[in-house]
């Protein structure tokens, strides 16, 4: 089966269309959104209602759950909170019960999905090797995929612990062997590894490998309508830099 897997959309719609664009020049069997899909950016009502029709399986992200009230927007503080508390304002009520629905951890085809971590599915970040380590022992699957960072990112635990792997840059391919692995497909919305193109990853399980993929979309549209919102002007800037 090939699954493409989508994470931290952030309500960047150009973004979204420009990897779902990519995606569909050769379809896979599925679609996996890891969540976040809201927060920060302008479109929260256009991107799920899209990730609603196109999505076989998604999960609830930390800002989903905040625009929904499951969890505190106290909890977000500066900007993201701005940017919540804005979205909480627009959501409308369909787009506001699909994400009432969704979980922040899953499985599918024997994959652990996971918005933040298996350890901690809604805020723990996993930024390094020995973190993400931790979370494939506390998970039940030995393939696991996670979001929430913004960072492309794959981690090899072997039998005797030995771990190995680090950040992901476009191009990357990796095995889905007998090692126990974390994945990141980094963020399509708001990437913070340097490199501002939507992030992506596609998942061969019958060939058993994964590839890490980046596309180019108008970061422009999505800062002019930030603006024209008026979201915080750092969350729009950042855009340009992957920051």
């Amino acid at each position: 089966m090939r699954v493409a897997v989508i994470s931290d959309i952030h309500a960047n719609l150009p973004a979204l269309e420009a990897v779902l664009a990519e995606i569909d020049r050769d379809p896979p069997d599925e679609l996996w959104c890891l969540g976040d899909l809201v927060g920060y950016g302008p479109h929260p009502n256009e991107v799920v209602a899209i990730v609603r029709a196109r999505a076989d399986v998604c999960l609830a992200g930390n800002h989903d759950l905040g625009v929904i009230g499951r969890i505190g927007l106290q909890l977000f503080g500066g900007e993201a909170g701005a940017a919540a508390r804005w979205t909480s304002g627009v959501i409308e009520a369909e787009a506001r019960d699909y994400l009432a629905a969704l979980e922040p951890q899953g499985s599918r085809s024997g994959i652990g999905l996971y918005h933040a971590s298996p350890r901690d599915p809604i805020w723990e970040y996993v930024l390094d090797t020995w973190t993400a380590a931790r979370g494939l022992e506390a998970a039940p699957e030995r393939h696991v995929l996670v979001g929430h960072s913004h960072v492309a990112l794959e981690v090899a635990v072997a039998e005797d612990g030995t771990q190995s792997g680090g950040l992901a840059p476009p191009g990357t391919e990796v095995p889905l062997d007998e090692l126990s692995r974390l994945l990141n497909p980094g963020s399509v919305g708001q990437p913070r590894d340097g490199d501002p193109r939507a992030a992506w990853l596609m998942l061969d399980t019958g060939a058993g490998r994964a590839l890490f993929r980046r596309i180019e979309y108008p970061i422009e549209r999505t800062q002019a309508d930030m603006r024209s919102a008026g979201l915080p002007e750092p969350l729009a800037a950042r855009l340009e830099h992957g920051l």
